[in-house]
């Protein structure tokens, strides 16, 4: 008995150290893929955009124009364009979606192509039950950024949120989340915020009027070009031009997207050579 607890003395300190290595390695990675509706919190957003590696240049990946393509810079499928150095993306509403609509024509003025992004009903916080808002459908997929270097990002909306009675203080926790995501995306590219279209805080614009001024706060927090709408459809006798009370007819695009385009050229956004 006494040579068996000597040997146990002596082995004791081993065994300890033992124990101790081994609490002391890497935990275990977890393999769980989260479910793709649902929305990401702000921790698995910023871990999910976690660059893996450097990707290939746009020209070496010699893909069709309009295929998609898995980054494995940042996870994420993101599609083949014919000239993204030459392709500013638009995300917006309802505002931006319809084809000629005044935000589109004011870029496509600048020189631009266009590859936009969104859907109506859906804002910084806003959703319309079919897509997440901005941050949630660009973090889920709902929709499709491009692959490569956009020269310009602009990001357009508001008036969804002002309906649906988002806080500022959901705006502003959201629309950080996304600049972030933006910025690190497309870290060469330019960013654009266009506010809230509305009739101003003295014609009865309320809260769109008090959304687009919070967007110009943000925007000027974070360096970025804002172009003011919050009082556009009397500014420039536009309510004539509203088919439903919000949305432009033709000709309420073509005025309004003339005023945008001049807004934009005079904050140096014209697009380069």
């Amino acid at each position: 008995m006494r040579q068996t607890s000597a040997a146990f003395r002596m082995l004791a300190p081993l065994i300890a150290t033992g124990v101790l290595l081994v609490g002391c390695g890497p935990s275990p990675v977890s393999t769980s893929d989260p479910s793709r509706s649902a929305a990401p919190a702000p921790a698995q957003t910023a871990a999910s955009d976690k660059p893996l590696r450097v990707a290939p240049e746009a020209s070496a990946l010699n893909l069709p124009v309009g295929s998609l393509y898995k980054n494995p810079a940042n996870n994420r499928n993101e599609l083949v364009l014919a000239d993204v150095r030459h392709t500013a993306v638009l995300i917006g509403d309802s505002q931006a979606m319809p084809k000629d609509s005044w935000p589109q024509q004011a870029i496509a003025a600048l020189g631009y192509k266009l590859h936009v992004v969104g859907m109506g009903g859906t804002g910084y916080v806003a959703t319309n039950g079919k897509t997440g808002n901005y941050i949630d459908a660009l973090q889920r997929g709902d929709w499709v950024l491009p692959y490569g270097d956009p020269p310009l990002i602009v990001v357009e909306g508001g008036g969804n949120d002002a309906t649906q009675r988002a806080t500022d203080v959901q705006i502003t926790g959201n629309a950080e989340r996304l600049l972030a995501a933006l910025k690190k995306r497309y870290p060469g590219a330019t960013l654009a915020m266009v506010g809230t279209l509305a009739r101003g805080a003295s014609n009865g614009g309320g809260r769109r009027t008090e959304v687009d001024a919070l967007l110009g706060r943000i925007a000027a927090k974070h360096g970025i070009p804002f172009v003011s709408a919050g009082d556009w459809l009397t500014r420039y006798n536009a309510i004539g031009d509203l088919q439903d009370g919000v949305h432009m007819k033709p000709s309420g695009h073509a005025k309004l997207g003339v005023v945008l385009a001049r807004e934009l050229a005079a904050l140096g956004l014209t697009m380069g050579q």
